[in-house]
């Protein structure tokens, strides 16, 4: 009399198994339409080569200024500033130890890659016959490995010429007799200038002779 009979029973164990094959058949679709795979690694950290003609429009009509041009306006307080992320590998003080690096005083015109007690790469070895002109520097501030394939220094490189230059003025006096800052394109810039200014001159001279010949009053009539 209370009983269920089997029929109901059956009924309500169908649905039961029917909700439970729909979930599971729409988690199965959402798999195959969503589905994305993880990645192999959870982060990738390289450094990527420069592209060729990546240059903004700006740096490309920008005038190249020289390096002796910069370093006769350099901050050498900017550049002591600079420098401050160099610390962590390099000393500055006269008969500072090597670090990471090797200590840099009086690095400006000494032979490369031969400070004594530190181990340079092969790569910086080969180039003792070359010395740390500012040039050289500047060279491999802007980019070390691309200067010297094979450097064990990690430093990315520093863009900006002109902080380049701050940097040098600063490394110019870590020493007790500087070198001289670089004078002679500083000079063969003001020769054209110079070639140009006296080319005009004679064009001048003549427009002021043609004008002088136009410009003479006439002879005064005599009265009747």
């Amino acid at each position: 009399m209370f009983g269920i009979d089997t029929m109901t029973i059956n009924k309500i164990a169908a649905a039961g198994i029917g909700a439970v094959l729909l979930v599971m058949g729409l988690n199965i679709v959402a798999e195959g339409v969503y589905h994305a795979e993880a990645p192999e690694q959870t982060a990738i950290a390289i450094e990527l080569p420069e592209a060729e003609g990546t240059e903004t429009a700006a740096e490309t009509d920008a005038p190249k200024v020289s390096l002796a041009s910069l370093m006769a306006s350099a901050d050498v307080a900017k550049g002591e500033n600079a420098f401050k992320a160099c610390k962590a590998c390099h000393t500055v003080e006269d008969g500072g130890k090597n670090k990471v690096g090797p200590n840099l005083y009086n690095i400006v015109d000494h032979a490369i890659g031969t400070r004594d007690g530190f181990a340079y790469s092969d790569a910086m070895k080969a180039k003792a016959s070359e010395k740390w002109t500012f040039e050289n520097l500047n060279a491999f501030i802007t980019k070390p490995k691309a200067w010297v394939p094979g450097t064990k220094m990690s430093y990315g490189g520093m863009k900006g010429d002109a902080k380049r230059a701050d940097l040098l003025a600063y490394l110019r006096t870590l020493s007790a007799n500087p070198v001289a800052l670089p004078a002679a394109e500083a000079a063969s810039e003001e020769q054209p200038k110079a070639e140009e200014a006296a080319a005009e001159q004679p064009a001048q001279s003549e427009t002021s002779t043609e004008q002088s010949t136009t410009t003479e009053p006439a002879a005064e009539q005599p009265k009747e």
